[in-house]
């Protein structure tokens, strides 16, 4: 096979590939046995007729389009690895030349992912926040726990921010219930907006006993079309919390006393803020290299990623939709083209051990157990892309271990301690699709 490139621009190739009969026989024999099992001649068992007897009954051209059909995406393939081709996009082939018993030639335009300029790592300075924990969080710390031994107290008192009320719900859509809009006795805080929009505002106010309605979005509902839920309160509690001594510190904690108690809260703080600060490092750097970094985009890839994801909600001619999503797949494929392309720079390879570490990090926030996880997304073809997301994910954990980073106070931020769990960790890629 002999086979060349040419750039017809920053994000297309054109690919020229000419093969000799000798490399196409193997195809063609294939395009007798699969002739032979669809035609039918008299005397003959399907998959026994002989070739001379095929190429007479569907003539030679239909003998070599089925086989060239084969061949193409082989050739086509080693041609693309051959000329270090990275392709992202759908190949458009066209047949430049077919000389039956000679050879056989082709050509291929393909979108591909651009070449990028990356900065030296080690020449960029990152600067974040200095990690400070206030008292007030400390406080706030301390007062979650209170609350997890507190008690409910029935009162007889107008609703407000914090309560905890027991509640009934229907929801109606033009006086009709809906399937499965009916609860009762449900539990519920009031001020956390953690079950129906509206819920909140409707109940302030109200005491045990007392209905009210009002219109929101359902859940499950078409876009738009809302609905009535009536609310009715069946009992108010108030929350009191234990008192803050050390017998409570000794209650609800190892420690003996409230001292100890909110110094681990601290250092706890401590560690969580600091985390975060690696976490901004990370996200300043993709924001910083995504500003700086030219990164041309090839638009049949936009088109066809927006047109598709249209069509899948019957939008296809909503304009205002269309630009949100093409806006989103604009930043979503700069971003996965500068992954892959530091990735590449990086000669990053993903090893066993750390594919099967993020397939279980993965499957708990899923709520499966590995095994389940793993044949799922094995099962949907989807083990390919679970490798590319810890390899970028560990590319561009490698190149921030070469950035210097520092606090605004002038403070040096050593990350080194981080990026091991960094090269594995899901939310470098959530954070990126988010």
């Amino acid at each position: 096979m002999k086979s060349s490139v040419e750039t017809l621009s920053p994000t297309r190739v054109r690919l020229s590939i000419e093969v000799s009969f000798t490399e196409l026989e193997p195809h063609i024999k294939g395009a007798y046995a699969s002739l032979s099992e669809k035609v039918t001649i008299p005397g003959f068992r399907k998959g026994k007729v002989p070739q001379a007897m095929i190429e007479q009954r569907v003539g030679r051209p239909a003998i070599l389009d089925e086989a060239i059909n084969s061949a193409l995406p082989v050739f086509y393939s080693e041609a693309a690895k051959e000329n270090k081709v990275n392709v992202i996009g759908r190949p458009n082939v066209d047949i430049t030349e077919l000389v039956d018993n000679e050879k056989l030639a082709f050509t291929v335009e393909v979108d591909v992912r651009p070449e990028l300029k990356l900065p030296n790592f080690s020449e960029m300075t990152l600067t974040v926040e200095d990690v400070v924990v206030a008292d007030a969080e400390v406080d706030e710390q301390v007062d979650v726990l209170r609350a997890r031994f507190g008690t409910l107290t029935s009162v007889e008192k107008a609703i407000s921010t914090g309560d905890f009320v027991s509640l009934d719900l229907v929801a109606t859509i033009n006086g009709e219930a809906v399937e499965g809009g009916t609860a009762n006795d449900i539990s519920y805080e009031v001020g956390t907006n953690r079950m129906v929009d509206g819920l909140d505002a409707a109940l302030e106010g109200l005491n045990a006993g007392d209905s009210k309605s009002f219109e929101t979005q359902l859940v499950g509902q078409k876009d738009g079309e809302k609905g009535e839920v009536t609310v009715t309160v069946k009992s108010v509690k108030r929350r009191d919390l234990p008192e803050l001594n050390d017998e409570f510190a000794k209650t609800a904690s190892e420690f003996e006393t409230v001292a100890e108690l909110r110094a681990d809260i601290q250092t706890r703080l401590d560690r969580v803020k600091h985390l975060e600060q690696g976490a901004h490092a990370r996200d300043l750097l993709v924001e910083t290299l995504l500003k700086d970094i030219e990164i041309p985009l090839p638009q049949g890839i936009i088109d066809d990623e927006v047109n598709d994801h249209l069509e899948g909600e019957g939008r296809l001619e909503d304009d205002v939709h269309r630009a949100e999503v093409t806006e989103q797949t604009i930043a979503s494929l700069k971003q996965e083209i500068l992954f892959d392309s530091i990735v590449t720079a990086e000669e990053v390879n993903v090893n066993e051990n750390e594919l099967t570490e993020y397939l279980v990090r993965a499957s708990q926030r899923y709520g499966m157990t590995p095994d389940a996880f793993i044949k799922e997304i094995s099962q949907a073809g989807q083990i390919n892309t679970m490798v590319a997301e810890v390899a970028r994910a560990k590319a561009l954990a490698q190149v921030l271990g070469r950035v210097k980073v520092v606090t605004k106070s002038g403070k040096a931020v050593d990350l080194e301690a981080l990026a091991p769990k960094a090269a594995v960790a899901p939310e470098f890629t959530e954070s990126a699709a988010e």
